[in-house]
């Protein structure tokens, strides 16, 4: 976006006018062409009921979106299963696409829509009658990250991929001024105890389109179980945590909170 800034100055100073509005315009288009944004997450959450429904989103995922996605220079897709899945009657499988602006998830649509490997790869998925759906529901979360965590981090762990633990909190607030404080309170002292404990946090961000809002929700991973015990132990005991927890600053700005712990599915990128 170019701004167009008229100034007025003395008439007998031409010189210094002209060099004045050089400067100005240099500096708008600097600043143009400079990106300031953070990563914008959009997780996609598909609800099913049966083995049937799962293999044939697993399938579509596997062979027609994700490889879709890479081929638009999306590489680190993350595709996750509830362990909870196993009981519930409500399934659920999250897809997590991290991107740049908002204008990429438009052209993603688009180039997807006319993209021939994909629609043929999907056309199982794509082309589902009514009485055979794919999914009994379907919902997407618009995210935009922190600014103290501005991009995806991948997670750094050592164990099989089958062993990895993902953990995905959703932190709901009982008003917009109570969320903008539990925000703050992430910004101004979580993360970086999440950090400090290496409890290898891929995103955190704040909701802008759900069906749960005001809302904030990130996501950490764990080598396994016990080392997520572990280091949620080493978080309530450490000392910044009582400290935050204890300041009445910060009192009642949580009014639901969802922990969902899941495995990657087996072509999940992390």
């Amino acid at each position: 976006m170019i701004y167009e800034v008229t100034l007025t100055l003395p008439p007998n100073i031409h010189f210094m006018k002209k060099y004045f509005t050089l400067i100005v315009l240099l500096s708008i288009s600097f600043i143009s062409t400079k990106s300031f944004a953070n990563d914008i997450y959009e997780i996609t959450v598909y609800h099913f009921k049966d083995a049937q429904q799962e293999i044939t989103l697993d399938t579509y995922l596997q062979t027609a979106l994700l490889p879709a996605l890479h081929r638009n220079d999306k590489k680190s897709i993350g595709v996750f299963k509830p362990i909870a899945n196993d009981t519930a009657t409500d399934k659920v499988i999250y897809v997590i696409v991290p991107y740049k602006s908002f204008e990429e998830i438009q052209a993603l649509q688009k180039s997807l829509m006319n993209d021939a490997i994909y629609n043929e790869a999907g056309k199982t998925y794509l082309t589902a009658s009514y009485q055979n759906p794919p999914y009994t529901r379907m919902e997407k979360i618009i995210l935009t990250a922190f600014e103290t965590s501005p991009s995806m981090n991948l997670p750094k762990l050592s164990a099989d991929k089958k062993d990895h633990v993902y953990e995905l909190r959703s932190y709901e607030s009982p008003t917009e001024n109570y969320h903008t404080n539990k925000v703050k309170m992430f910004n101004s002292g979580e993360i970086n105890i999440f950090s400090r404990i290496n409890a290898n946090a891929v995103f955190y961000a704040d909701v802008i389109a759900g069906s749960r809002m005001p809302n904030l929700m990130y996501l950490t991973c764990y080598e396994n179980m016990a080392d997520r015990d572990t280091h949620w132990k080493a978080f309530g005991d450490d000392a910044q945590t009582k400290q935050m927890f204890a300041m009445d600053e910060y009192k009642n700005n949580v009014s639901k909170a969802d922990i969902i712990l899941m495995k990657a599915a087996s072509y999940s990128d992390y």
